[in-house]
């Protein structure tokens, strides 16, 4: 049996990019196992696969600033747990310098981007084998090819299969009314489409009586969803919940609509028709990957920026002005056209 090490410790949406190279894997070579390390948020998503034994959590964002950490039990007990198996492959699929670092506390032979084209060049020395995929293709289709060339199969030319087993999920209760699911948080304020925006999209599907459900990730975004949600009895602030149960809530929903973020990526990994918006990133490589996914993408000189903050100085209606190209009606349209259609 092959026992495979994955490095993919964060973010929510590249940790969920991973899941189909498993899926591809498991095909090729039915009985191959996975262990994964993983940042701890974001340590169900992996258990979520079939193929997967063992979640090893990490909490590198917190090791980050307190660097006496790695010093400490934590790091003691990882190193432990990692030396305590031998590995016929070790994929490192985050290609940054921590996650190479991570790679070398494990014993096996390691596998990862090559030099020019890993995300960070100096993890590329941590590596037994390196392999060439091309910067220039989309997140998942790069990180399936990473694990093709490493197990040694070729890759098939198909749509991403993530291999979430549903039964894996909390169980929600169900729910008889028909619901959407609006995502507006991102930790980039650049990805973040207006608020007024949101709060016309609320009203306009709330008038045709669909039910709204409104995410958060800490207390700014949930007093901007108790803002969206007031005065709209249809519209429900949800409580705080685990990513299990969020997986559920979203599973459940006739549609999502979101900006580009981790949750956006859930939903397509689930299957729940999406529509994402876009402006300062670019769906061509890192958009939602999968069935019932359409993007909306803004049309702006400078978009996509790919950056975390909005520059641009001209006087717009909207901030960042690039999504005053994708109004509330075209979002409400595309919706209720997507759902005629049937295919929400």
């Amino acid at each position: 049996m092959m026992r495979i090490l994955v490095v993919k410790t964060s973010s929510m949406g590249d940790v969920l990019h991973t899941l189909p190279a498993l899926s591809d894997a498991q095909t090729a070579h039915p009985g191959i196992r996975f262990d994964w390390i993983v940042e701890d948020a974001f340590q169900q998503i992996p258990s979520w696969h079939g193929a997967v034994d063992r979640v090893i959590p990490v909490a590198l964002r917190t090791w980050r600033k307190n660097p006496a950490q790695w010093f400490g039990k934590d790091v003691r007990r990882l190193i432990q747990s990692l030396r305590g198996r031998y590995y016929s492959h070790i994929i490192d699929a985050q290609g940054l310098v921590k996650s190479a670092l991570i790679s070398r506390l494990a014993r096996g032979s390691r596998y990862g981007y090559s030099f020019g084209t890993v995300r960070e060049t100096l993890a590329a020395t941590a590596y037994n084998h390196r392999v060439s995929v091309p910067r220039r293709l989309h997140a998942v289709r790069r990180v399936r090819d990473l694990f093709a060339a490493s197990l040694g199969y070729a890759q098939q030319d198909t749509s991403p299969d993530y291999g979430i087993e549903i039964d894996k999920l909390p169980r929600a209760e169900p729910d008889q009314h028909q619901y959407l699911v609006f995502v507006h948080a991102s930790s980039w304020p650049s990805k973040r489409w207006p608020e007024e925006f949101w709060h016309e999209l609320v009203e306009l599907a709330t008038a045709a009586r669909y039910r709204v459900r409104l995410p958060w990730g800490n207390e700014i975004e949930r007093e901007q969803a108790r803002s969206m949600a007031h005065n709209h009895a249809g519209a429900e602030v949800l409580p705080a919940m685990d990513l299990g149960r969020l997986a559920s809530v979203i599973a459940q929903a006739k549609a999502v609509v979101s900006v580009d973020t981790g949750l956006a990526h859930l939903a397509a990994a689930i299957g729940t028709p999406n529509i994402t918006v876009y402006g300062a990133t670019d769906p061509e490589l890192t958009g939602t990957a999968g069935r019932r996914q359409l993007h909306l993408t803004a049309r702006f000189p400078c978009s996509p920026c790919l950056s975390k903050r909005c520059a641009y100085t001209e006087a717009s209606a909207v901030k960042p002005a690039c999504y005053a190209t994708v109004s509330p009606l075209q979002v409400w349209g595309t919706l209720q056209a997507y759902i005629e259609q049937g295919q929400a």
